[in-house]
C-alpha cells in the first residue's frame, strides 16, 4: 500500500493528511485558506493521486505557519508512501500551459531534497496569500519528501501562475512515483533512495 497518514500537532497547526500514491485524483482539501485549498486540489487532481488535508492554524496571525506546515506534513506523506521506492519511475517532468503563464517542473525522488524555484509574482500576494510564501511551501514539501524539484514559471496573470506550478508539480510527483519497474527493483545504481 502506497499510502500514508500524517498528523502534526504544534503550539500553532494542527495538521492531518491522507496520501495515495495510487488514487484517482479524489481531494478533500480544508486548511481555512481557500486559495491554497485550491491550489492543493489541483495538485492531487491533476497528478491522480488521493489527497487530503485538515488544517487548523493561527490564521489570525498571518497565513505563515499553515502554509509551511501544510508543506511539511504534505512531504513526510509523500515520503512514507514512497517508502524505499520500489519500482517506481523515479524521475518525471511537466510543463504546463495556463493561458499567457507557462510553468515546468523536473523532479527527481532521489531521497534528496533540494528545490530550485525561479519565477516571482507581481503583487506582494496571491489569493491572500504572501506570495513569498510558495516558495517556502515547495521548499518545506521538497526537503521532508526527499525530492529533488526544480519548479520554473513564468506569465502575466499571478493567478495563472500561481496555479500552473501546483498542476505541474502534481503531474511530475505522479508521474515520477509510479510503478514502472519491478517492485524488486530500486531505481538507483546505489541501492537505496534513502
Amino acid at each position: 500500500m502506497r499510502t500514508a497518514d500524517i498528523t502534526r500537532k504544534t503550539r500553532e497547526t494542527n495538521i492531518t493528511v491522507h496520501l495515495d500514491l495510487d488514487g484517482t485524483g479524489e481531494c478533500d482539501i480544508n486548511t481555512g485558506i481557500p486559495f491554497l485549498d485550491h491550489m492543493l486540489h489541483s495538485m492531487g487532481r491533476h497528478g491522480r493521486i488521493d489527497l487530503s488535508v485538515q488544517a487548523v492554524g493561527d490564521l489570525k496571525v498571518d497565513a505563515h505557519h499553515t502554509v509551511e506546515d501544510t508543506g511539511i506534513v504534505i512531504g513526510d506523506t509523500i515520503r512514507e508512501a514512497i517508502g524505499e521506492g520500489r519500482g517506481i519511475r523515479r524521475f518525471a517532468h511537466a510543463i504546463v500551459p495556463m493561458d499567457e503563464s507557462l510553468a515546468t517542473v523536473a523532479m527527481d525522488c532521489s531521497g534528496r531534497g533540494c528545490l530550485v524555484y525561479e519565477g516571482s509574482f507581481y503583487n506582494l500576494a496571491v489569493g491572500g496569500i504572501e506570495a513569498d510564501l510558495f516558495e517556502h511551501f515547495f521548499y518545506s514539501l521538497c526537503t521532508r519528501a526527499g525530492i529533488n524539484v526544480h519548479l520554473l514559471f513564468h506569465g502575466k496573470n499571478d493567478h495563472h501562475q500561481c496555479e500552473a506550478a501546483f498542476k505541474a508539480f502534481g503531474i511530475a510527483l505522479g508521474e515520477a512515483t509510479r510503478i514502472t519497474g519491478s517492485e524488486k527493483d530500486i531505481p538507483s545504481t546505489k541501492g537505496t533512495l534513502r
